[in-house]
């Protein structure tokens, strides 16, 4: 009976994320982060991605624990079994006019569930605002969680300035291809020099109604509101854009990188909710473990990235000409309306020293010490992982704000070459070897190593940057209503 009362008197986050992989991982993290600080969890996803856990987790994945639950709430999409990631512009669409009725609904029978504290407060995704009408009606708090990149998110925060100054939308298709994309740009504080390309890729269109800028717009509009931002990086890799963002926004907390930060979090029951939607194989593991350190290049392209049967075999025949060992997943989807073949020839002639594998865990991945570089799509978790793993990159940046990571990983980081969008196996060949024997990987090796160690300075207990920030947000924010 005690301990259902010592329950009871807990404050009660209810953490939603955007129903996609990339969005996902941050927020558990965070979420795990928060019941070690003494709240209880509720977790929302939504019914599809429900089902897609508990097919690549197991049956039992789910059942939470008594302080840590997880809940779902529709996504307003057509009913679907495939999986895959759904299309993210219907998505916003439909979490947009659909989801904030069902959310009510659920924070209402919560608050009716007699062993769950009342809900405190809300950590919603930042592109999930919705949530804000109904923090609003209960009276709590509420921290939106932008997962991007600081530096992307500065970039959708002024699209607005981009729109005013007439740069979009582009007067008609040539504009993609004529080389207007290359304009630089002097009017994001923070940015300066970034070229129109390098903005997060929404920007792209002729269409003046783009749903995606209008999404955009509102979203970020919606963030000015909000009790705190919170943001998945550290002070010292993007503090001039977060001095930039600090100028058009409630309080802005570095909180990153989660994946350091939750180490903190000593629970073996909180250690067994993952959060993968596709079913890691721990035979990546076990292959590496026959590598030299440093021999490896890890290839994956992210949750959502889709290519042409034609790039595949570019990105294959690149791999197997640069004679480089190389670890590549391939997700099941990958290939837009199509399946991943590769050329038997391909498979045969990389045998020995290539592993493919349709998913794995990446954090364990980039950890390992045969991994030497990364050919990455520049999502920011990957982003992340790789510079706090110390491991250079390459970069094929395929939509949002992964133009913008990309660029900062190029220009400002130094631990990123850039590989050209109409991808060729000569160009994957020499800049897989560059990144793995060459001079410039070298370099931006001893780059990552540095940022690598400021990450983790970030995350120390007690004193780090980001540990202090977290502290901030739980005390003077999410527990605000709590103490008044």
């Amino acid at each position: 009976m005690g301990s259902i009362s010592a329950e009871l008197k807990k404050p009660h986050a209810v953490c939603i994320p955007f129903p996609a992989q990339g969005h996902i991982n941050p927020m558990l993290k965070l979420a795990k982060i928060l019941h070690h600080k003494g709240f209880h969890i509720t977790f929302v996803n939504t019914e599809y991605n429900h089902r897609r856990l508990l097919k690549s987790r197991g049956p039992n994945a789910l059942n939470g624990l008594s302080s840590f639950r997880y809940e779902t709430i529709p996504d307003g999409l057509p009913p679907c079994d495939a999986d895959a990631t759904q299309d993210i512009p219907s998505l916003c669409e439909s979490t947009t006019t659909t989801c904030l009725g069902p959310f009510k609904d659920l924070l209402a029978k919560l608050n009716n569930t007699l062993e769950v504290p009342p809900v405190s407060c809300i950590v919603s995704d930042g592109v999930m605002s919705f949530t804000f009408a109904a923090a609003q009606e209960l009276g709590v708090p509420e921290v939106l969680f932008w997962t991007t990149s600081a530096c992307g998110f500065l970039g959708y925060m002024h699209y607005s300035t981009i729109i005013e100054k007439g740069y979009t939308p582009l007067k008609d298709a040539s504009y993609l291809t004529n080389g207007y994309l290359e304009t630089t740009l002097d009017c994001i504080p923070g940015m300066e020099n970034i070229r129109l390309r390098d903005l997060p890729s929404f920007l792209r269109t002729t269409n003046p109604d783009e749903f995606m800028v209008k999404f955009v717009l509102q979203e970020t509009e919606k963030a000015r509101k909000a009790s705190a931002i919170v943001l998945n990086t550290f002070e010292t890799l993007e503090s001039e854009v977060l001095e930039s963002l600090r100028t058009l926004l409630p309080p802005v907390y570095p909180i990153g990188p989660l994946h350091l930060l939750v180490k903190h979090v000593d629970d073996e029951n909180l250690k067994g909710l993952g959060s993968s939607l596709w079913k890691e194989e721990p035979e990546c593991i076990q292959w590496l473990d026959t590598k030299e350190p440093n021999s490896v290049v890890y290839v994956n392209f992210g949750s959502i990235t889709v290519m042409t049967p034609n790039q595949l075999i570019e990105f294959a025949w690149g791999l197997a000409n640069s004679q480089q060992d190389f670890l590549w997943i391939i997700r099941p989807d990958i290939v837009s309306g199509d399946e991943a073949i590769l050329p038997p020839e391909f498979v045969e002639e990389t045998k020995k020293r290539g592993m493919l594998a349709s998913w794995c865990s990446q954090e364990e991945v980039l950890n390992h010490p045969a991994i030497g570089g990364f050919l990455t799509h520049s999502g920011w978790n990957s982003t992340l992982e790789s510079i706090s793993s110390g491991v250079p990159m390459i970069c094929w940046p395929f939509f949002a704000e992964q133009q913008t990571n990309c660029w900062f990983s190029v220009t400002k980081w130094g631990v990123g070459m850039e590989i050209d969008n109409n991808v060729k196996r000569d160009e994957v060949e020499s800049l897989v070897r560059e990144l793995m024997v060459g001079e410039k990987g070298k370099q931006m090796k001893k780059k990552t190593i540095e940022w690598k160690n400021l990450a983790q300075e970030s995350a120390k207990q007690s004193t780090g940057s980001s540990y202090v920030n977290i502290e901030k947000v739980v005390n003077d924010i999410l527990l605000s209503s709590k103490l008044s």
